[in-house]
């Protein structure tokens, strides 16, 4: 199966504070005492940023459901008609269709090996461990091969590379690249998460194959919350030095995530957008993978590869 981080079933206020909560409850991603998050996010964070989110994801819904749901379940499907002996079926850590109870219905249906590949090229505590958690929890009766990592496997690097060299064949490379990832406070990457270094080696393997050179391109960290310190450089920041510095066209691309959702959609394609063409820019989004090709042949590699061992 291919698992991905989650999304509200809607995009109305009952659903979105519903999945917000059960993603922030999980300890994986905000790492701190029960006893002090608990009711900072029942009575302070879900009252303030649950109606700023359900309007973003009003945003970007699509007749056919949230846009992360939407295309996850292309690229299962797309799997599957490379991998015709197999049933290839979506599952989420948050929301619906749950990881845990795909699990539980698969071993109900007699099914005895699983590959369960998350959708994080990068692994991280924060993500990839908290699928692994649920596996762990859930995976009586079946031998689970689960795929942790895959930042530098050379089908999904060419994948992405091929897509940013067709989509700037049709529109034309902008002045810079920007390689947009997902972010995490420094707190935990300083504890020994992976994450800073696996997005640093998946970027210098794409902009190598690419043939860019160190000055035309920046890793930065996209979706910072709280107060604390994140990884740096952040995304917005480094936007406002490229202003700043005259470049009129920049390009972003968002390997950390393997379909679009809220964070590529809205906070880069809508609202960074936004932010540097009010400095007279113009920011142009490369969309994720989603269900191309080489996306679903890459993934369907790494399951077979999984499977064997």
């Amino acid at each position: 199966m291919v698992a991905n981080l989650g999304t509200p079933d809607a995009p109305t206020a009952k659903a979105v504070r519903r999945y917000l909560a059960e993603f922030l409850h999980d300890h994986r991603v905000v790492q701190l005492s029960r006893w002090i998050w608990c009711p900072v996010l029942h009575f302070l964070i879900l009252p303030l940023r649950g109606p700023k989110a359900t309007k973003k994801y009003a945003a970007i819904w699509l007749p056919e459901g949230s846009p992360l749901a939407v295309y996850t379940q292309r690229l299962a499907t797309a799997i599957q008609s490379r991998l015709p002996a197999w049933r290839v079926l979506p599952a989420m850590r948050y929301g619906n269709p749950a990881l845990k109870r795909v699990l539980r219905e698969l071993h109900e249906e007699g099914f005895e090996k699983v590959v369960v590949l998350p959708l994080y090229p990068q692994y991280s505590t924060t993500t990839t461990a908290s699928i692994e958690d649920v596996v762990a929890s859930e995976s009586k009766g079946l031998s689970v091969s689960l795929v942790e990592d895959y930042s530098t496997d050379p089908r999904w690097i060419a994948a992405v590379v091929d897509s940013i060299r067709s989509w700037r064949a049709r529109h034309d490379a902008g002045e810079h690249l920007l390689f947009s990832f997902h972010g995490l406070p420094q707190r935990i990457a300083d504890n020994g998460d992976p994450y800073p270094q696996r997005c640093a080696a998946s970027v210098q393997a794409i902009a190598t194959a690419l043939g860019l050179a160190p000055t035309e391109w920046t890793l930065t960290f996209q979706s910072r919350f709280g107060k604390e310190r994140w990884l740096a450089p952040a995304t917005d920041k480094v936007l406002d030095e490229l202003a700043a510095r005259g470049l009129r066209r920049v390009d972003v691309v968002c390997p950390g995530f393997a379909v679009d959702c809220l964070e590529t959609l809205e906070e880069v394609a809508m609202q960074f957008a936004e932010g540097f063409a009010a400095k007279g820019g113009e920011l142009r989004y490369i969309p994720c993978l989603n269900e191309s090709d080489a996306h679903a042949e890459a993934l369907a590699a790494l399951a077979q590869r999984a499977a064997q061992g």
